[in-house]
């Protein structure tokens, strides 16, 4: 499922048209995104939380020469699913 399929879903299952479900997805991904921008956790019971893992910066190995080099600390967005739809999936 892509987002315009989402979209369709939610438009015929809330009874909105399509722009209001285009609407309400998209503001739904601009919460969770402006939220997680500034380090605080989503949790949605029964569905999961989104959090931020941080990572430190560190030294790698370059696999063809070998030759070290700076891995920069970075930020990664992670999705951690909740019983409810841990039961639904299996």
């Amino acid at each position: 499922m892509n987002k315009q399929d989402l979209i369709s879903q939610v438009s015929d299952r809330a009874g909105l048209n399509r722009n209001d479900a285009a609407r309400a997805v998209e503001t739904m991904l601009e919460v969770i995104t402006g939220t997680l921008k500034r380090g605080d956790e989503v949790r949605l019971v029964g569905f999961g939380n989104f959090s931020v893992t941080r990572r430190k910066a560190s030294v790698g190995r370059n696999p063809r020469t070998g030759e070290p080099l700076q891995i920069a600390s970075s930020a990664t967005p992670k999705f951690r699913a909740g019983k409810v739809l841990k039961d639904a999936v299996q």
